[in-house]
């Protein structure tokens, strides 16, 4: 593809991509105010306690929904287009309608958190909104999917990168498992035990399969083009992407293991959490290997080092999924904050590390300028990997501690509670530093569509290439 080829997809995809982009980091800034309100709460619980709107209980499902449905989906769409219009060497056309698009998912989104913050919810974890919304935001997701899977029937290359498949794989699966999730819940035949198992189901298929779809096409686009390098071997990506698709589906059952439920299903989703290492294996094999005697980018590129550590992030947070899936260790994790460091490790040190790092790699192309500067990329990365690492610690070891206490005979509630209540404060100074992180970026960003930057040319680097040796 030549410059010039380059330069008319990145023009077509400018409206869209960057509505999309636009309004997800404003959903990112709404889910930082709520994830540090609800951590502080954790640990003051009459923080903002006079309030009902405001109370954990509501603001909790709020900011899960906005980090996984106004963020983390909006940016990952936003990227999504961009990349397979690039991959598929096809522009968009009329991008008017995935605007549309977006504003569908986006009233239905606000909808159903308006809903959820007035206590009107379903009552169902990951499911709280109601069917109005999700109706609304599957019309909008509608013509987005079918947008991307139009731009692969037209695609120019007979055969498609392994990130094609990957986002191929998001768009299909998202709005089935989205669609069914929502359905099935309102049938009178699908209520008790039977909506844990929907909603266990619908969210392990959000974050094992759209999530980590998106960003490791992502990370399979950005780290061979920045080392420039193709991929070690497609054969061992085609060897995990098959084992993604067989797998990644079946593991929501362990969130309900030693439950009301048949041993056979939390069974079985073990044994796709175990199959699943060979998705772990192929993926750290293939970009380890493709990094191979360049890892001193990262030194410079702020593509690369954002991407790279969502990358490590993804691979600790898969083993230690599958660990925690097993019956011995869930037996002491479960209904510990150990689960919610799993949530943020997955959707904020993988995925939002991949897409902060697709964003400063996008942008420039779609805006015609640079990043203005170098030290606040520095700031947000900081923030974000520092902050988002200490939050995830706390809430792992405050979980772990909580669970030995649960299985001890000898300790009192208050002390198991006590055992757990001692990581919380480190939690919400982790939340501070994300915060902080945040803001830098957001006002980067804005400077960004302003035109505000560095003139078009040379990207922004941390460091010069010839300042760093091998």
């Amino acid at each position: 593809m030549d410059a010039v080829e380059r330069a008319s997809i990145d023009a077509s995809t400018r409206g869209p991509v960057l509505f999309f982009l636009g309004n997800a980091v404003l959903w990112l800034l709404a889910a930082t105010v709520l994830g540090l309100v609800t951590s502080i709460q954790l640990h003051q619980p009459r923080f903002l306690a006079d309030i009902p709107f405001l109370t954990y209980g509501r603001l909790w499902p709020a900011y899960t929904n906005i980090i996984t449905y106004g963020w983390a989906s909006l940016a990952g769409m936003g990227v999504a287009i961009w990349l397979m219009a690039r991959l598929c060497r096809v522009p968009v056309r009329f991008g008017g309608v995935l605007i549309v698009g977006a504003v569908f998912w986006q009233i239905g989104l606000t909808f159903g958190i308006i809903n959820i913050l007035a206590g009107r919810t379903t009552g169902i974890e990951w499911l709280e909104i109601p069917g109005t919304s999700a109706a609304l935001m599957l019309v909008g997701y509608a013509l987005v999917g079918l947008w991307g899977m139009l731009l692969f029937g037209l695609r120019k290359e007979s055969s498609a990168y392994i990130s094609v498949w990957y986002l191929l794989g998001a768009f299909v699966w998202f709005p089935w498992v989205f669609a069914t999730a929502h359905l099935t819940k309102t049938l009178p035949q699908m209520q008790g035990v039977v909506q844990n198992i929907i909603a266990a189901w619908a969210s392990h298929s959000f974050l094992s399969v759209w999530v980590t779809a998106v960003g490791l096409a992502i990370a399979y686009y950005l780290i061979p083009k920045i080392v420039n390098r193709p991929i070690f071997s497609y054969n061992v990506a085609a060897i995990g992407f098959g084992t993604f698709i067989l797998c990644a589906g079946l593991t929501g059952a362990v969130r309900l293991s030693g439950g009301p439920v048949p041993a056979w299903l939390v069974t079985l989703s073990i044994s796709a959490n175990i199959l699943l290492l060979v998705q772990i294996v192929t993926v750290a094999v293939n970009l380890v290997a493709t990094m191979h005697d360049r890892y001193h980018m990262v030194y410079h590129s702020p593509t690369l080092r954002f991407t790279f550590f969502g990358v490590v992030a993804f691979l600790v947070g898969s083993v230690f999924g599958l660990l925690a899936s097993l019956r011995s260790v869930d037996r002491i994790l479960h209904f510990t904050q150990f689960q919610n460091a799993q949530l943020h490790i997955v959707l904020y040190a993988f995925f939002s590390m991949v897409i902060f790092g697709a964003i400063y790699y996008i942008l420039p192309r779609l805006v015609g300028c640079e990043w203005l500067s170098a030290s606040l990329i520095t700031m947000h990365f900081y923030g974000s990997a520092y902050g988002g690492g200490t939050l995830i610690s706390m809430l792992a070891f405050g979980g772990i501690a909580s669970g030995l206490s649960f299985n001890d005979p000898d300790a009192t509630f208050a002390q198991i509670v006590q055992m757990g209540a001692v990581y919380l404060p480190g939690a919400s100074i982790g939340w501070v530093l994300i915060a902080l992180g945040h803001l830098i970026f957001a006002l980067h960003f804005l400077l960004m569509l302003l035109r505000i930057g560095q003139p078009g040319g040379q990207p922004t680097l941390f460091a010069p290439l010839e300042e760093q040796t091998h």
